[in-house]
């Protein structure tokens, strides 16, 4: 982000990787080098994620396999909260243990009751390499899990078990994203 501007305004909007995409399914790599080209994969995450109407990308739902996310989500009080970070650590997660609708921009128009923690703290950098913690209750906190657990190559439809992941899978199958997806 340039000093000033909107997060996401000179970025590129990427075509995000879908489900069954290897990229999803395998760790991410930790950031070594905090340069122009990380400033500018964390602007095109945030003109994916608002073109798409997320409220958090990670960097291989673009296709890149580095430890990086960005997020514009509200908590339970609609208090909102914007940034991003690199190579994030889940460091704490605690309180009640929720099962909540949850939906994922590689799996467009689905969701699935997920369960996730009320409360997480997630430590990492900015993009210029200063050191950031960041504390997430209600929605929020449940974003928080959500995207780290993309740079750890899960999707919370791996979290997800029993009919519920049975019906989201058949609903996988069916939809018109995977298909498409699909080789001919």
């Amino acid at each position: 982000m340039r000093n000033g501007s909107i997060p996401g305004a000179h970025g590129r909007v990427r075509p995000l990787t879908l489900l069954g995409d290897p990229v999803l399914q395998a760790p991410c790599e930790e950031v070594t080098d905090f340069g122009p080209e990380l400033a500018t994969l964390v602007e095109d995450l945030f003109a994916t994620m608002y073109a798409a109407r997320g409220v958090g990308l990670a960097a291989n739902q673009v296709g890149e396999r580095l430890r990086v996310f960005v997020y514009d989500c509200p908590d339970d009080e609609d208090v909102r909260h914007l940034g991003h970070v690199v190579n994030p650590r889940l460091v704490e997660t605690d309180g009640v243990v929720i099962r909540g609708p949850e939906g994922c921009l590689s799996l467009p128009g689905l969701e699935a009751g997920t369960e996730r923690y009320d409360h997480a703290v997630v430590e990492g950098f900015t993009m210029t390499g200063e050191p950031v913690t960041i504390h997430g209750t209600g929605f929020f906190a449940r974003c928080l899990q959500h995207e780290c657990d993309h740079l750890a190559g899960t999707v919370y439809a791996d979290r997800v078990t029993g009919w519920r992941h049975r019906r989201l899978m058949r609903q996988v199958a069916r939809a018109s994203w995977r298909r498409s997806a699909l080789p001919t």
